[in-house]
């Protein structure tokens, strides 16, 4: 039963992200193909990276605008009007924390979903290297079966039949069927000359992103633990309580808007790759793989032929054909030449061992393994991955925003607190009736 063949089609928000204006440092419009290598793409990245510093920027102008205001305008308050301001401070206080709350509800989804998405992304990997070692390992060792084993025991058995003439031409003729398969299997392409361990850049890409999984979710638990705080401080009054507020809520706003950025940064960058993948990767394979071969397993298309199909079907034909002439030396040489059966018997098993490489070679070489490997990493990093990151940007928004309004709140109950010390300090302790 013939399986349904899956496409790849990028997401509309990679088309949305895409579609971001990528300007250099001078705020020159640069091309949004991706291509990290090249300096004025590196700079776009960068300036959309700077958009978490402007935020931060902007929110610490609020903030001391704000401040400044608060000590400027700080008056002394009838008992009238601090209790409706308390009222409205306390409501504040609430609302960032509840949009904290939800922020962070949004954090761990998005957290979770770029962590499935790279865990996708590296477990292909994995599979695509496994493959690609399977090939090179079954070639190196067929070519190495082919060149030493078999030529020796041709070279001894022409010694054994110097007086057969009929023999010696059949020996000739399987010496012109191993030089055909050596080089059609050393037309096989040979991975090493990419010069890319894929293992090695799964373990990397894990290694990265087991410590931006951890990064975020320390911040996610730091929200909380400064909304509980808050309500803590709040309730109690305590200086000293708030004073530790205000450092973790700034420390806090400082690293929302640095995530912002960097996830903006990368969204992008990762939403120009998954527009068009296949181009990207056909443009840094050109120098060791042929163009044929990347569309073959690129696109993996019933209508595009298997550029290996032919090299594959000589080298089965050769061995099929010494396979035979092997028989008909078993069968009419040995009575007259009994030394020559080891030889003969170690070709049987060398051809053997080498038909059964090429078998395996035609299902490792065939593009529907490493294909499906390459549309899991796309829907990893392009569905999951961008995705999640979409998410984490809206988490970083959210609490950047609601830490903001935080502490303005954290501002305002200082200068109440302030304001409730200096008529207390009104009272006359000597007058009895206090």
């Amino acid at each position: 039963m013939a399986t349904a063949r899956l496409d790849y089609v990028a997401p509309w928000w990679t088309y949305w992200l895409h579609n971001f204006p990528h300007f250099n440092y001078f705020f020159q419009s640069v091309d949004g193909t991706f291509n990290p290598e090249e300096a004025n793409y590196q700079q776009s990245l960068i300036v959309l990276a700077c958009v978490g510093a402007v935020g931060l920027g902007l929110s610490l102008l609020v903030l001391a605008v704000y401040l400044i205001c608060l000590c400027c305008c700080c008056k002394d308050i009838d008992e009238d009007s601090k209790r409706p301001e308390t009222c409205c401070v306390t409501w504040a206080a609430v609302i960032a924390g509840l949009v904290i709350c939800s922020a962070v509800g949004v954090g761990f989804y998005g957290n979770s979903e770029t962590n499935d998405g790279v865990y996708q992304l590296t477990y292909s990997l994995y599979n695509a290297n496994h493959t690609l070692g399977g090939i090179n390992n079954l070639i190196a060792g067929s070519v190495g079966h082919v060149e030493t084993g078999l030529k020796q025991h041709l070279e001894r058995l022409d010694e054994i039949f110097a007086a057969r003439a009929d023999y010696l031409q059949t020996l000739r003729f399987m010496q012109l069927m191993v030089n055909n398969v050596i080089r059609e299997l050393a037309a096989l392409p040979d991975i090493n000359k990419a010069n890319v361990d894929l293992g090695a850049i799964a373990d990397q890409t894990a290694a990265v992103e087991y410590y931006r999984w951890l990064t975020y979710l320390l911040l996610l638990i730091l929200d909380l633990v400064i909304c509980l705080a808050m309500c803590l401080g709040m309730a109690k009054q305590s200086r000293w309580l708030l004073i530790t507020i205000i450092a973790f809520v700034v420390l806090s706003l400082i690293l929302s808007w640095a995530s912002l950025g960097a996830g903006t940064s990368t969204a992008v960058g990762t939403s120009d790759f998954c527009v068009s993948p296949n181009k990207f990767i056909v443009n840094q394979t050109k120098d060791f793989v042929s163009a044929d071969v990347a569309h073959y397993y690129l696109f993996c298309s019933p209508n595009l032929p298997n550029p290996f199909q032919k090299s594959l079907t000589i080298c089965q034909r050769s061995l099929t054909t010494m396979q035979i002439q092997i028989q008909g030396l078993l069968q009419f040489s040995v009575p007259f030449f009994p030394t020559a059966e080891r030889d003969l018997l170690g070709i049987q098993r060398l051809l053997n061992s080498t038909e059964f490489s090429v078998h395996q070679l035609t299902v490792l070489l065939d593009c529907r393994g490493l294909h499906k490997d390459y549309l899991d990493a796309l829907m990893g990093v392009c569905y999951d991955g961008v995705e999640g990151l979409l998410y984490l940007s809206l988490f970083s928004l959210l609490a950047a925003c609601a830490l903001s309004v935080m502490l303005c709140a954290v501002f305002r109950v200082w200068t109440l607190m302030g304001s409730r010390d200096r008529e207390y300090d009104d009272i006359d302790e000597e007058d009895p009736f206090n």
